[in-house]
């Protein structure tokens, strides 16, 4: 059929783009043949069919976030790129044939700019060392670059000079952000933030809302897709004005507020137990002119609606968008007792939300649509909504 693929010289070293030589409909095909049998006998007996996988129109350049880690080279060079498949050697990386064209040029002129100016890199086996790695994020509306610089300690030698280095080299970048990760451990960023140039924040914008982004933020990597993905879930959710939605694992607000915004005097409560998270979503339901109608919770989602904490009484609709490792029977327990006329469930794990399901229709809940959404082309990963009633 004359299906187009892909190439790249590091494909088989760095194992991101798992699939990357099988051609774009031939993948989407194993995505919608892999669900069919996931969720087959689920979506039969409820009488339900697992709609066309939405894919992507130009599987490339999708991911509007990239990152590096940086490791000392020989003869004092610092070695970027990625990490080969399965092991922590670095394999150079010119260009990237998932990431956003302007964002892996940036990674790899840092670590040219360190060694002129005698910055060290971080060595994992002895812990010593500077630069641990640095990340990238634009914003797909507005064009704005936040470049985070993580660091095995607070002070960087000739700070000023190697900013100056890295807004010369790439005058794009609006901000740039010190994260410090002084923790031997794989975890890439650390708990603290120091503004080195510009705000320390961006701004990007989802279905006419905006959102601000910092270096810690939770955001998607591929905007585009993720417009598709919220707006099916939102229309899932069948939101009338007067309503109230409960937004759980809610992050920054992001899917909760493209829904307020989307619905008149909708009424929002978002639960998340991250403490920036929750500063970020109060501070985008402010941008977005949306604090009357909403709320953001710090707590444990579970613990939110098993302990009867919840406040102002029952919802209409309950979104949730939880971890890799879903739900908990717990939550869902505590969300069918509220009695919702609708749960709509995104999920970046079909395997834990196809085990939710089944918990959710021994509660007498009912799977009315499951819909994919690719959004990370070449590789296995899917996501997926379900809307539910009973």
């Amino acid at each position: 059929m004359g299906y187009r693929t892909y190439t790249c010289p590091i494909a088989r070293q760095c194992g991101g783009c798992e699939w990357l030589s099988v051609p774009y409909p031939i993948q989407l095909q194993r995505k919608q043949d892999a669900l069919a049998d996931l969720f087959g006998d689920l979506a039969k007996t409820d009488g339900c069919t697992i709609s066309p996988i939405v894919g992507m129109n130009e599987p490339r350049a999708y991911r509007y976030k990239a990152a590096t880690p940086f490791a000392p080279g020989t003869r004092g060079r610092i070695r970027s790129g990625f990490f080969a498949h399965g092991t922590h050697r670095i394999v150079p990386c010119a260009e990237c044939l998932v990431e956003e064209a302007s964002l892996r040029p940036i990674l790899n002129s840092v670590a040219r700019i360190a060694e002129r100016i005698g910055v060290s890199a971080y060595h994992e086996d002895t812990g010593r060392g500077l630069l641990r790695h640095a990340i990238v994020r634009k914003a797909l509306v507005g064009k704005e670059v936040l470049f985070t610089l993580v660091t095995n300690g607070n002070h960087i030698p000739q700070e000023l000079r190697f900013v100056d280095g890295i807004l010369s080299a790439h005058p794009e970048i609006t901000t740039i952000v010190q994260n410090i990760n002084t923790r031997r451990t794989n975890a890439m960023l650390g708990n603290r933030n120091n503004v080195l140039y510009g705000k320390g924040i961006i701004h990007d914008s989802l279905l006419g809302c905006t959102f601000e982004l910092g270096a810690t933020s939770f955001y998607q990597t591929n905007p585009k897709q993720t417009e598709k993905l919220y707006a099916l879930a939102i229309d899932g959710a069948q939101l009338k004005p007067g309503m109230r939605l409960l937004d759980a694992y809610c992050g920054t607000g992001t899917i909760g507020l493209c829904a307020a915004h989307s619905c008149k005097d909708l009424e929002l409560v978002g639960v998340e137990r991250g403490e920036e998270a929750i500063v970020n979503a109060k501070r985008n339901a402010r941008a977005n002119q949306l604090e009357k109608t909403t709320r953001f919770v710090r707590a444990d989602a579970t613990e939110y609606l098993a302990s009867g904490k919840r406040a102002g009484g029952a919802y209409d609709v309950i979104m949730l968008d939880p971890p890799r490792a879903g739900s908990t029977p717990e939550f869902l327990s505590a969300a069918s007792a509220c009695n919702p006329q609708r749960i709509v469930y995104i999920s970046c794990n079909p395997q834990t939300q196809a085990r939710d399901l089944w918990f959710l229709r021994q509660k007498g809940w009912k799977l009315m649509s499951l819909i994919p959404v690719d959004m990370f082309p070449h590789t296995k990963h899917v996501e997926t909504i379900a809307v539910l009633s009973r």
